[in-house]
């Protein structure tokens, strides 16, 4: 007998047939429009079995010799022309039902977009697992924005450093949609240098700067949108050169590569740190 998953949850007690599901994936899109199907007969559960991961034509002949014994029926969702043609031969050769869940679909698109499908297996469950990672990479750059939980550190893949307002949090997002675990740390003077950044190796951490007259700019309209005073020490020339003296010499003492933010887009630092960052996975940083 073919060892099949029965799918979690299922009760016991009377069913009211039996319907295998062959997959070249999980077969989960399968199983939910079989469950929703069944739900429209009273009388008992429909035993499901599912059978995922179905990418060679001989492993057909052992499944529909099964379920023809069961007396069931076949429900797919194969994209391979060659094991969608081999299962409906098998399925009339021992006199099934074979419904086909994902054919009709494809054909209307391929009519509606006038293009061919890739007919690859897998790739919605291959989107589904982007999704999350993105998620899970945004999630991480809010818990490790601006050193709040240093620790975080150690896992990220891209770390940012620099003096504040140099746009680091804003470019530690856009990595995120980018899928990849981006972390920042402020530079301050009075501040010292946690023991995580120090131990991270130089390829992880990337350094942001900016002119002086520019980053005055920018915290002259912070202290505007705070309504705070302008000759605030926080945006003062001396203490912008003092901080930008400071995060350089700290630049320098890591070995890390550093971009000039001075009048670029989100977008535009984030693809020079893309760059540096695959540049350095293939040097096998």
């Amino acid at each position: 007998m073919w060892n099949w998953a029965r799918p979690a949850g299922r009760r016991e007690g009377s069913t009211i047939g039996v319907v295998y599901i062959i997959s070249d994936s999980l077969g989960e899109t399968a199983e939910q429009v079989v469950r929703a199907a069944a739900s429209q007969f009273d009388g008992g559960d429909v035993d499901i079995r599912r059978i995922p991961y179905v990418t060679e034509p001989e492993h057909l002949e052992e499944i529909v010799a099964e379920a023809a014994q069961e007396k069931g029926i076949i429900a797919f969702t194969l994209v391979l022309p060659e094991l969608k043609d081999r299962l409906l031969q098998l399925a009339r050769d021992h006199g099934i039902g074979a419904v086909d869940l994902l054919g009709p679909m494809l054909e209307a698109m391929a009519s509606l977009t006038g293009r061919s499908p890739r007919l690859e297996p897998g790739l919605i469950r291959r989107l589904d697992e982007d999704y999350f990672r993105k998620m899970e990479a945004i999630d991480f750059a809010v818990k490790y924005d601006n050193g709040k939980d240093p620790r975080g550190l150690l896992y990220a893949d891209i770390v940012l450093i620099g003096v504040s307002r140099t746009s680091k949090t804003p470019v530690c997002m856009y990595l995120a949609l980018k899928r990849l675990r981006a972390a920042n740390l402020a530079l301050v003077p009075e501040v010292p240098l946690p023991e995580e950044l120090l131990s991270l190796p130089r390829g992880k951490i990337i350094g942001l700067t900016i002119h002086p007259e520019h980053l005055y700019q920018i915290r002259q309209e912070r202290l505007k949108t705070m309504g705070l005073p302008a000759r605030a020490d926080y945006a003062t020339m001396e203490r912008i050169q003092h901080e930008l003296a400071y995060a350089q010499k700290v630049m320098e003492q890591l070995g890390c590569p550093v971009i000039d933010v001075t009048n670029k887009a989100v977008e535009d630092t984030a693809v020079k740190i893309l760059e540096i960052y695959y540049r350095g996975e293939k040097d096998g940083r």
